[in-house]
């Protein structure tokens, strides 16, 4: 039988629908919205179109925004002073940083000068602490790994006392996932293992996984030999392997192929995100839930 899909773009529609209105009941009983800025350093295409789907977001969930594009040739300076400008900002609840910056600018220098508590990408060293101590520490969890805990959780796979197995190590997705994993709670309570491209008998961990997240960057990757009969599959890579023409507009479109053989693991996991349409439209929609829980952390709800 072939495995249940989980569908990214079901699920956002589901998490965005309920930010919506939980923000309408927060502007009516507290007369604010969630404020977030997207800082935007020169012209990079794939920056202006994901900037662009945040914009869209943020509006489309009721959220002020703020885009604040600047030239390529700002001063780090002036963009670690326009930082300290949001920081102070009451109305400013989540600061993006679009990168990459140009070469000229320190992008670590850049990102640990947010306040820890606007954070809402989750990747300032202080959030990375709290996130491993877990608990009520946790404040923002790294967009990604929190779109890949809310797909598992809301199809119904069991994670308590799970063998979860994350191929790759990122500090953005592998490292953060497999802490995430591995909490007490809801959603986690695992027991994780991380391997990657240089683990020995690499098939042999992966098919101890009752849950496989793979997020190696490298495509088809984990073979569907390496898969568990029944496991959840997350397939978190997004790898361009050529070009194809839109019969609908003509234009060259990338082909995106997984670190994992789609077609056939489908026919022996449980469950199994698409690629694309699986992790990637999560992204976005998780940080939109960091902003919110930014607000209702500064008006002390819950």
């Amino acid at each position: 039988m072939p495995a249940k899909l989980i569908k990214g773009t079901e699920i956002r529609e589901e998490i965005l629908e309920e930010l919506t209105a939980e923000t309408a009941r927060i502007k009516k009983k507290y007369g604010v919205v969630p404020g977030l800025v997207t800082i935007l350093v020169g012209e990079n295409p794939a920056s202006i179109s994901y900037v662009t789907l945040k914009i869209q977001t943020a509006h489309r969930v009721g959220f002020k925004e703020v885009q604040d594009s600047q030239p390529v040739s700002i001063s780090e300076e002036d963009l670690l002073g326009l930082i300290a400008k949001y920081n102070a900002d009451d109305s400013i609840n989540g600061i993006l940083v679009q990168l990459p910056l140009p070469k000229h600018i320190n992008e670590k220098k850049v990102l640990t000068a947010i306040d820890p508590d606007k954070d809402v990408d989750g990747f300032h060293p202080v959030n990375v602490g709290r996130l491993m101590i877990g608990g009520s520490e946790v404040k923002f969890l790294p967009c990604t790994p929190a779109g890949i805990q809310e797909l598992i959780v809301r199809s119904g796979v069991e994670t308590s006392g799970a063998e979860v197995v994350v191929v790759g190590r990122s500090n953005i997705v592998g490292k953060p996932i497999a802490n995430m994993m591995l909490q007490k709670g809801k959603g986690a309570n695992s027991t994780v293992t991380i391997v990657h491209t240089a683990t020995k008998h690499l098939d042999v961990h992966c098919k101890r996984a009752d849950i496989l997240i793979v997020a190696a960057g490298v495509p088809g990757l984990v073979k569907p030999e390496w898969i568990k009969p029944g496991a959840c599959v997350i397939d978190v890579g997004v790898n361009r392997v050529g070009e194809k023409t839109n019969e609908k507009t003509g234009k060259k479109v990338a082909i995106l192929k997984g670190d994992v053989d789609f077609d056939k693991a489908k026919e022996i996991a449980g469950w199994i995100t698409p690629v694309p349409g699986g992790v990637g439209p999560m992204t976005i929609t998780m940080l939109m839930k960091n902003t919110l829980k930014s607000l209702k952390f500064k008006l002390g709800i819950s």
